[in-house]
């Protein structure tokens, strides 16, 4: 029988593209992350793919792979998959269901998120974060969680590693919500309505608004959706309006002459200074480009709302469409997850967690005002 010779280890592994191992890794964790919650449907599945991608990074086995021969492949995900499925996204957001609301409920929730969205920012910079980290916590906290974090970055071309910090910080918060909330049901003696409208006006993601407000009823769970998808499609105007901002920064700056080297901030709520933005491994000479007014993949979040406005997607599509968006928005947070270094957070984010608590209590009392008044006709 004749014998073949075996092909080296090393020429097997080189014909494996290197980030195929963290995907790997990550699609193996979203799917321990789906078990968990349907075990505890109350633990959303995209929290438990955080602390799982945190628990990767942290424990003595599993930290030097995901540092090592998975970081590509988990670096690949936090990013380009974070951006297919923020457009799979939009078809959960049905026009016609926004409309439904009413004029009076549309200017509130947008009142909200303006006022959230400032008044985060604002705070963020009272604890002398960064003006990346307290736009990046802004964006997550008034409008769609890590989604949000991921398009205000692309189109302000914030580095990748500084989204890691924001998007623990949403993640905790929002998780912090589904066990506080619940608890203030009876006490403030809300009806499932008032709750569901308050859950969907104050916190983040649409998994934790959904966990939150389904302690209430059906009822409260309605009309949740409704409002936090109202919230969603506020995305692409902010992060346009982030996009016109950006242009006109630069454009400015080329004619003036302003020089390109000096201390340039990043997310993590440090400073780095020389070497020039042309010089950074990290931005690779993006900023001497300008930024499109609105990334590409937002675009493709407003054209799928689109068509899931037109009414032409059977359920069995759209339920498709979530189990596919579930997979891309897991696999990303646990890419971005496993990023994250709990000494380094507890040395770097002291600051910023204390930032993220404010923020957290301020929109609570935002979105309480506004359910009370978005329900009160009805």
């Amino acid at each position: 029988m004749p014998r073949f010779p075996a092909a080296p280890l090393g020429r097997i592994s080189a014909r494996i593209p290197p980030i195929v191992p963290g995907l790997l890794t990550a699609v193996f964790a979203v799917g321990v992350a789906f078990t968990v919650h349907a075990m505890v449907p109350v633990l959303p599945a995209m929290t438990v793919a955080v602390v799982l991608g945190l628990l990767a990074a942290n424990l003595p086995g599993t930290g030097t792979w995901v540092a090592g021969g998975a970081r590509s492949g988990l670096d690949f995900a936090g990013k380009h998959l974070m951006r297919a499925g923020i457009v799979v996204l939009g078809l959960k957001v049905s026009v016609m269901d926004v409309l439904g609301l009413g004029w009076q409920a549309l200017l509130l929730i947008t009142g909200v998120v303006l006022v959230s969205f400032a008044g985060t920012y604002g705070i963020s910079r009272m604890f002398r974060l960064t003006r990346d980290a307290s736009l990046l916590i802004a964006t997550g906290f008034s409008i769609c969680g890590a989604s949000a974090i991921g398009a205000m970055a692309a189109v302000r071309r914030i580095r990748h590693v500084d989204t890691v910090l924001p998007v623990a910080l949403v993640t905790l918060c929002g998780t912090l919500a589904i066990g506080v909330l619940p608890l203030l049901l009876h006490p403030l003696q809300l009806t499932p309505e008032v709750f569901g409208a308050w859950t969907g006006a104050s916190v983040h993601d649409v998994g934790q608004v959904v966990a939150t407000a389904q302690t209430a009823g059906t009822g409260a769970l309605a009309i949740a959706v409704v409002v936090k998808l109202t919230r969603v499609i506020l995305l692409a105007p902010i992060v346009a309006a982030a996009g016109v901002h950006q242009r006109t920064v630069i454009s400015r700056d080329a004619r003036n002459g302003a020089a390109l080297n000096g201390t340039v901030e990043n997310g993590a709520g440090l400073s780095r200074t020389g070497g020039g933005v042309a010089g950074d491994p990290d931005t690779d000479g993006a900023e001497l480009r300008l930024p499109p007014v609105v990334p590409l993949f937002v675009i493709g979040f407003v054209a799928m709302v689109g068509l899931r406005s037109t009414g032409w997607l059977s359920p069995g599509w759209l339920e498709s469409a979530a189990a596919v968006q579930d997979l891309l928005l897991g696999t990303a947070l646990f890419g971005l997850g496993s990023a994250v270094r709990v000494q380094t957070l507890l040395h770097t984010g002291a600051r910023a967690l204390l930032a993220a608590l404010a923020a957290w209590l301020l929109i609570a009392l935002l979105g309480l005002g506004a359910a009370v008044l978005i329900v009160r006709p009805y």
